[in-house]
């Protein structure tokens, strides 16, 4: 089972990713977790994503598209993989087509407005550093040791919107995926659990 997640950041993109995973005993592929690692290893495909990002340039098409490559050929993801946060654009897209079988692309989509009520309205505690959100909070206070939260600057509303424009999922790689039949989009504006068994049904046909 040869996985593809879409979506804007916020979405849960992520947390879906993680419980396919852990159901289906599939490697979880984020491109974040590629770069850290070889930068971390000091490797060569690392040593360039490091200049790059020391620079404070974005990583090449190139070279994000040679380390998934470099990852997906690795041995346990022979039985199937979830790829989060790649491919991005038309150019990665079609690179990933030559050297994986890609079985769905699931687009784990929200309402731009309930993403920034979501990522805008998440706090932090000055305290404990205990991350949490508006919506469980009692009287502006940790609800764990009761001390003051702040928002982190990349949580502010105007960041977010700029971010998720940014961010935004050209509409040429959903056609990309529709025109090979196996684009599916799902609504994540339910609880990750009731959004996991939309997830699962598609799935399910698949395993």
């Amino acid at each position: 089972m040869r996985i593809v997640l879409l979506g804007p950041p916020g979405s849960g993109k992520g947390t879906q990713a993680n419980i396919i995973c852990e159901k289906y005993n599939l490697p979880h592929i984020s491109t974040g977790d590629i770069f850290r690692y070889n930068i971390a290893n000091q490797t060569e495909l690392g040593k360039k994503v490091k200049s790059y990002i020391d620079s404070g340039s974005l990583v090449p098409d190139e070279v994000t598209i040679e380390i998934v490559k470099d990852r997906l050929m690795q041995d346990d993801c022979k039985v199937g993989f979830v790829l989060d946060g790649f491919p991005r654009n038309l150019e990665q897209s079609k690179a990933l087509d030559l050297f994986a079988n890609i079985d769905k692309a699931i687009m784990i989509d929200l309402d731009d407005d309930e993403i920034v009520r979501r990522l805008s309205g998440r706090r932090m505690c000055r305290k404990c550093g205990n991350p949490t959100h508006l919506d469980w909070l009692v009287n502006n206070k940790c609800e764990k040791c009761g001390g003051d939260v702040y928002v982190r600057d990349d949580d502010k509303e105007d960041v977010v919107r700029a971010r998720l424009e940014k961010q935004k999922l050209p509409q040429n790689v959903i056609d990309f995926y529709r025109d090979k039949g196996i684009f599916e989009r799902v609504e994540a504006d339910e609880t990750k659990d009731k959004t996991f068994v939309k997830v699962d049904r598609i799935l399910s046909k698949l395993a």
